[in-house]
C-alpha cells in the first residue's frame, strides 16, 4: 500500500510559485501572494495571519500559469488599487499605476479649490475619480472613445459612490466638435498615449494592455500635438491642465505647450523621473487655442 501524498499548504504553494515566476518578473513573491489571496477570496493580511497552513486551492495553479504567460496580475484579479481606492480593471483599460498618482497630487497642488474637472481619455476613471474623492465639492466630466472602457469607468464611479458627481461620456478628443457645450474647467487631466510605435515593451504590457491607449506615433508625441492646442479653450481663468508624459518627453511637450501660450511646470514621480507637466495660461496673457 502506497503512502498518501502530502497536502501542499498555501505557504508551500506560494514558495513554489515564486520559483516559477522568478525568471519572468521581479515581483514574483508579491505576485504569488496576491494571486493566492485572490484564489482564497481573502486579503493579503488575512492570508498571512490565518491561511498559510491551509491546503492550497486547486485554482491557484491556473492563476500562476496565466501570470507565467505574462498576463498582468491586475487583469487576472480584475482590480487594482490606485490612490487608496480599489478600481475594477479589464483588458479594455490601462492598469492604473502608482507613478500616475503624481498627476492627482499635482492637480491638487495646482488648484486645490477646483470645482469643475475634465478627464480626457478617462479609461478606468482612476484619475478623475481619485481626484473627486479628494475634492468633495467638485464635479467631473470624463470622456472616453472606447465603449468597453466607459463601461468600466461607470462601474467604478458607482462602486466608489461618485456616480452623482462624475458625468462619463463617449467622445474622442481627436475629432472636431467633441468639446462643444462642455464649457471651461478648473482642472483638465490627461494620461494620453505617449509610447513610441517601435518601443520595446515588457510582454505584460505589449501583449495585454490596449494598444490604442499606449502608442502615439514614431516619437510618441502624436496625442500631445492634437490635445495640447485645445487646452486653452478648455481652461477656466486660473485653471490648469495636468498631462502625464514619458520620462524623455519633457522638452518636446513643453515646446508644444509654449507654442499655444501655455507655461509648464514639471513634476517628478517617486522614482525621481519626469512624470507630469502642469500647464497654465500665464497671468495677464492670452493663449492661442486650436
Amino acid at each position: 500500500m502506497s503512502e498518501p501524498s502530502a497536502v501542499t499548504t498555501v505557504a508551500q504553494a506560494i514558495r513554489a510559485a515564486t520559483d516559477v515566476l522568478g525568471p519572468r518578473t521581479d515581483t514574483a513573491r508579491l505576485d504569488a501572494e496576491l494571486l493566492m489571496a485572490h484564489a482564497l477570496g481573502v486579503s493579503r493580511s488575512v492570508l498571512f495571519l490565518q491561511r498559510m497552513g491551509d491546503a492550497a486551492p486547486a485554482a491557484f495553479a491556473d492563476l500562476i500559469a496565466r501570470r507565467a504567460a505574462h498576463e498582468p496580475v491586475a487583469y487576472i484579479c480584475g482590480h487594482q488599487e490606485f490612490f487608496g481606492l480599489d478600481f475594477v480593471v479589464s483588458p479594455a483599460v490601462l492598469i492604473p499605476r502608482a507613478d500616475s498618482e503624481t498627476l492627482v497630487e499635482a492637480a491638487l497642488t495646482a488648484n486645490p479649490d477646483a470645482r469643475r474637472v475634465l478627464d480626457c481619455g478617462t479609461g478606468s476613471g482612476a484619475l478623475l475619480l481619485a481626484l473627486l474623492a479628494q475634492l468633495p465639492a467638485a464635479t467631473g466630466t470624463g470622456i472616453e472613445r472606447s465603449a468597453a472602457a466607459l463601461e468600466i469607468a461607470r462601474a467604478n464611479a458607482a462602486a466608489l459612490g461618485l456616480a452623482n458627481r462624475a458625468a462619463l461620456h463617449q467622445a474622442d478628443w481627436s475629432t472636431a466638435g467633441w468639446a462643444a457645450g462642455l464649457g471651461r474647467f478648473d482642472l483638465v487631466l490627461a494620461n494620453p498615449p505617449y509610447v513610441e510605435a517601435a518601443a520595446d515593451l515588457d510582454a505584460s504590457v505589449r501583449d495585454y494592455e490596449p494598444a490604442e491607449a499606449l502608442f502615439a506615433g514614431p516619437d510618441g508625441l502624436d496625442a500631445y500635438r492634437i490635445l495640447v492646442p485645445q487646452l486653452p479653450a478648455l481652461l477656466a481663468p486660473g485653471g490648469a491642465a495636468l498631462l502625464e508624459i514619458g520620462h524623455t518627453q519633457t522638452a518636446a511637450v513643453t515646446a508644444i505647450a509654449r507654442a499655444v501660450g501655455l507655461e509648464a511646470v514639471l513634476h517628478h514621480d517617486l522614482g525621481g523621473r519626469p512624470r507630469v507637466l502642469a500647464l497654465q495660461i500665464p497671468l495677464g496673457k492670452a493663449a492661442t487655442s486650436a
